[in-house]
């Protein structure tokens, strides 16, 4: 007779546990794939994005690297020179030139970030009419360098500019500003500066409608206004935003060019050249198509660059670890 024996219901007990341990697996497998997706579904949207920075950033510094170690047209065959490139830049009085107004360039456009400051401080108000006050300061960030640029040409132009009538006004001759040698670095910053600020104050708003209120009354009741509720208050809450506006600043006076090849392309004699313009001036424009050189002025400019914004994260990380 067939019946249901001890050993038949151990064995039906034993498939029963493997078959309830297989299903345990395949829901313990099924949630960790479920939160390995999780895990990975930021990259897949951020992918594209690191595909293009690696061809379009990344892999075209390397490549101007490699090519600074050649002489090469363009069009011919490159020419394995090494780093006679570099060793031509120590003897090169205009790359002499265009380093000295970098720094220059960096060291007053530099201003950008504590004029901005005031004046979104000047702006953070409720008063009458301030949203207006604030398109005008708006205005120079959302128009075209190349505009400003002429802008100021005109501006400066010893006939009929608007700065040769004011001295006109005062009795004194008009000076010829992008004419002049000694001058015309200093105004090409200064027409720089006007959207630069703009900039640096956009930011600072942004950070201003952040302070937190709680602590701006706690620092009331204990006494402090004016510059001291600024310095001790305030500008700690605004450190974000400095260390971006700084930065950005640093990198837009590293790289200036536009402003300089609208209003004199690096004339007189090459007196408002910048490594940036020199660079294109040596490489593409009419004055010799020397790709290797123009490489090795766009990496000796790339390695300033790196050295100041590592410098500033390094300054970054280091204050958040103290925090």
């Amino acid at each position: 007779m067939g019946g249901v024996t001890p050993t038949h219901l151990k064995l039906s007990l034993i498939d029963w546990l493997l078959y309830l341990q297989q299903i345990v697996r395949f829901n313990e497998n099924k949630r960790n794939y479920s939160e390995n997706k999780l895990a990975f579904a930021p990259w897949y949207f951020l992918l594209p994005a690191i595909i293009f920075f690696l061809i379009y950033v990344i892999f075209p510094i390397f490549q101007s690297v490699w090519i600074s170690f050649y002489e090469w047209d363009g069009l011919g065959e490159a020419q394995w020179v090494g780093l006679a490139n570099y060793v031509e830049l120590f003897d090169d009085e205009y790359f002499y030139t265009s380093l000295k107004n970098n720094f220059i360039w960096l060291i007053m456009y530099l201003l950008a970030v504590p004029m901005g400051l005031f004046i979104a401080l000047f702006l953070n108000q409720v008063v009458f009419g301030i949203r207006f006050y604030k398109s005008l300061f708006f205005f120079p960030f959302v128009i075209s360098q190349v505009v400003v640029g002429l802008i100021f040409s005109w501006f400066y132009n010893p006939n009929f500019g608007l700065l040769a009538s004011i001295f006109l006004s005062f009795g004194l001759e008009p000076i010829a500003i992008l004419s002049d040698e000694d001058l015309v670095t200093y105004g090409i910053i200064f027409a720089g500066l006007w959207p630069q600020i703009a900039y640096c104050m956009i930011l600072y708003l942004t950070g201003l409608s952040n302070v937190s209120k709680d602590l701006m009354e706690a620092a009331r009741l204990d006494g402090a206004k004016g510059l001291k509720m600024l310095w001790h208050v305030v500008l700690p809450q605004l450190r974000p935003a400095t260390f971006i506006s700084v930065v950005v600043t640093v990198i837009g006076a590293l790289r200036s060019f536009d402003m300089v090849a609208i209003m004199t392309e690096g004339g007189p004699y090459g007196s408002s050249n910048v490594l940036a313009y020199y660079m294109y001036e040596t490489a593409l424009s009419e004055y010799g198509f020397r790709l290797g050189y123009g490489s090795a002025i766009a990496t000796v400019l790339f390695f300033i660059m790196l050295v100041y914004i590592g410098y500033f994260l390094w300054r970054l990380y280091k204050n958040e670890r103290e925090v």
